[in-house]
């Protein structure tokens, strides 16, 4: 084989390799719902497990973070206790966690489900090794329970598992194209940016994530991508290094 050759056969896979191999995907349960207004919606749900398995497939290492809005909002019974509330909206994402994972393994798809909150008879309590080690073997991680304490999102879980695993990126599912300066359902010349730093989106309240996950994402020099997953392939599209959505980053990698 000539130098010539091996030199192009090299730059040739430097150019196709995805941009991103390890992949943290934040996913809403208001979206699992897909048109009702609570529950799983099966169409849905063997949507994004297709996209998934396809990925995992490739040799993409995935995990993925889910919340519970489609079974339990607990900013909505401001009655109940806080702590109380956000226990019961653990359970809803480990609801949504199990659904995904059976999707997914129907596919053939090798999967873990891994939580913040011990439940030894359903699913593997979350330890970081032992995730890391599981998406070194292929195995799609999901992890529920969000952080295991009330007062944090899954937003916050989603940084704080993306941290822990060395994630090279977060993917986070949204209803719209990215982050706008203002809402674009209601405002028609609201412009969406391209890129942003973790100081914008604190300073300027753009509500992309809530304050203490972009902390933690700018502490950590965590990329984060606010994309539209109202089509899935865009995660394809994403992790083999299409720009799509709006790229969050830290100041230092601007």
């Amino acid at each position: 084989m000539s130098l010539l050759f091996l030199y192009l056969i090299i730059n040739l896979e430097v150019i196709i390799m995805p941009k991103y191999r390890r992949i943290l995907l934040k996913i809403s349960g208001e979206f699992l719902a897909g048109e009702k207004e609570s529950g799983i919606d099966n169409e849905t749900l063997l949507r994004i497990s297709e996209v998934l398995s396809q990925l995992n497939d490739e040799d993409f290492e995935l995990a993925v973070v889910v919340g519970g809005g489609n079974f339990w909002r607990g900013r909505d019974y401001k009655d109940m206790d806080r702590v109380t509330a956000d226990h019961i909206g653990m359970l809803g994402t480990t609801m949504n966690a199990l659904a995904l994972s059976d999707a997914l393994e129907t596919k053939g798809v090798a999967t873990r489900v891994m939580n913040a909150v011990d439940m030894p008879k359903i699913c593997e309590s979350f330890i970081r090794k032992r995730a890391v080690r599981h998406l070194e073997k292929g195995r799609i991680v999901i992890f529920a329970g969000g952080t295991g304490n009330p007062f944090f999102t899954t937003d916050s879980a989603a940084a704080l598992r993306g941290s822990e695993i060395n994630a090279d990126v977060i993917l986070k599912a949204t209803l719209v194209n990215g982050v706008y300066d203002k809402d674009p359902k209601l405002y028609s010349d609201a412009k969406m940016y391209t890129t942003l730093t973790y100081g914008e989106v604190l300073s300027n309240e753009l509500n992309v994530i809530d304050a203490t996950a972009a902390a933690l994402c700018r502490d950590n020099d965590m990329k984060l991508i606010v994309f539209n997953l109202n089509d899935p392939d865009n995660i394809a599209r994403i992790a083999h290094g299409e720009k799509i959505g709006t790229l969050v980053r830290s100041e230092e990698t601007v």
